[in-house]
């Protein structure tokens, strides 16, 4: 065991460690959901099961099978443990690696595990990963006691507490599964259940380090009271500013169309819950295939965008659009510096952004044609051209670990399944893989070659 360490250790990157950990995950996933009472009639075929295991290891929530009328007990019991293992995985894999081999881990090491985890100030990794395994369990231990009181008198008591466990880990790790086959339809004008499940994806979505300082910030009233860091404060007032921006929004575009027939309440909770869950959860109190298409387009991009780092969700990251915002500001002010909340930010870190978004861009880009391609894009069929905003849609939800579909997913070949699965794997690890790739700094020598401009825009 300990040479199996020693091997990993020195020969992987940290990167390719958290790549190789996911993917076996994701194997073992498949390998259980194919035993045999996972499901309720006959077996899942190899496909599904790796599809299906790649969507819960990845916290996705895409789907081919219906998951209430699917799986037996056990395999919604081996779906939860998945869910788990991602969601809790993609915040502590990177700490846990480095601590295989029983041993010290370099500077270099240290800095990379806390850029990760968005400049986490230096402390003990053993404790970092305690506390952010038992911050998760408090808060869905929680998430799951308010559900329980409501379903108690609405289910059996071994039934609601399945659901309450089930949605509170899924809600909070923004995976999106549902034991409802309409997902939270039924539950549209319900306050309790839309406010905690919300509130749950939420709090998975804003990144450990900003859970871990909100309560020091709140309750440290004494003469050190700490200061809001820059990445707190931007992640935030992102989170607000896209949850309030989405409401009003989704609102706007469906009170005529799908929202008409409800009352002013139960369409602003309707609005909110979908702002909440479109930037990676995967949930919905709404038919998603019913929506307009520019309500389709702007949950597009809203999943594009997705959660915070270090949290449970998907997408560029809400930070990685405030530095690109105040680069726009910048350059149009003609200023040298990129400046955020009276702070100036490292070249580094909008270089990072910049690349993130543009490697972001060319992954959508590419597998959109992939997925064209494996579903007759490539035949001349007039009808078939409308199937681009739904390709579209399911590429971006895949990518941002969201989980939302038009209702395309189950009818996808084989070929469009795999091709969803691997994008679900680089949605999950690729602007963390990224990261970590972009901040090992190779030697360049001590001589660059010359500058020469050229034209641009």
């Amino acid at each position: 065991m300990f040479g199996l360490r020693t091997f990993f250790n020195r020969a992987f990157h940290p990167a390719q460690i958290l790549l190789i950990s996911f993917i076996v995950a994701t194997l073992i996933g498949t390998a259980l959901l194919k035993l045999p009472g996972t499901v309720m009639n006959g077996e899942l075929s190899l496909v599904d099961a790796f599809f299906t295991a790649t969507s819960s290891v990845c916290v996705t929530g895409l789907i081919v099978v219906d998951t209430a009328s699917t799986f037996s007990p056990l395999g919604k019991f081996i779906l939860l443990m998945l869910i788990q293992v991602g969601g809790l995985g993609i915040m502590t894999f990177s700490v846990m690696f480095v601590m295989m081999a029983g041993k010290r881990i370099s500077f270099k090491e240290q800095v990379m595990i806390q850029d990760t985890f968005a400049h986490s100030p230096a402390k003990d990794l053993k404790s970092l990963i305690i506390s952010v395994a038992l911050l998760t369990f408090i808060i869905e231990f929680i998430g799951a006691l308010i559900l329980f009181a409501r379903w108690s008198w609405e289910f059996p008591f071994e039934k609601a507490i399945a659901l309450s466990v089930f949605h509170s880990v899924s809600a909070f790790c923004n995976a999106g599964f549902s034991l409802f086959s309409d997902s939270f339809m039924g539950y549209r004008g319900d306050i309790v259940i839309n406010l905690t499940v919300a509130v749950l994806i939420i709090l998975g979505g804003l990144g450990f380090l900003v859970l871990m300082e909100i309560p020091s910030l709140l309750f440290n009233k004494g003469k050190k009271r700490k200061q809001m860091t820059l990445h707190t404060k931007i992640v935030l007032i992102m989170s607000a500013s896209l949850t309030v921006a989405g409401l009003v929004l989704f609102f706007l575009m469906e009170r005529n169309n799908l929202l008409k027939d409800l009352d002013l309440w139960d369409s602003i909770l309707a609005s909110f819950f979908q702002s909440v869950t479109a930037r990676t959860a995967g949930f919905n109190t709404v038919d998603i295939n019913l929506l307009s298409p520019v309500t389709l387009f702007l949950m597009i991009i809203f999943m594009f965008i997705g959660a915070s780092p270090g949290s449970t969700g998907g997408g560029i990251k809400t930070s990685t659009l405030g530095v690109l915002i105040a680069l726009m500001k910048s350059r149009l002010m003609a200023r040298e510096n990129v400046n955020l909340f009276k702070r100036t930010l490292p070249k580094d870190v909008v270089a990072r952004s910049l690349s993130i978004v543009l490697i972001s861009f060319i992954v959508v880009i590419l597998f959109t044609m992939v997925l064209l391609l494996t579903e007759g894009g490539n035949i001349h069929d007039p009808t078939q051209r409308g199937q681009f905003l739904e390709m579209l849609f399911e590429v971006v939800s895949a990518f941002g670990t969201v989980g939302l579909s038009t209702g395309i997913t189950s009818s996808l070949s084989d070929a469009g399944k795999v091709t969803v699965s691997l994008l679900m794997l680089v949605g999950r690890l690729g602007p963390l893989t990224i990261a970590l790739a972009i901040g090992k700094k190779i030697a360049e020598g001590r001589f660059q070659y010359s500058e020469e401009r050229v034209m641009t825009g």
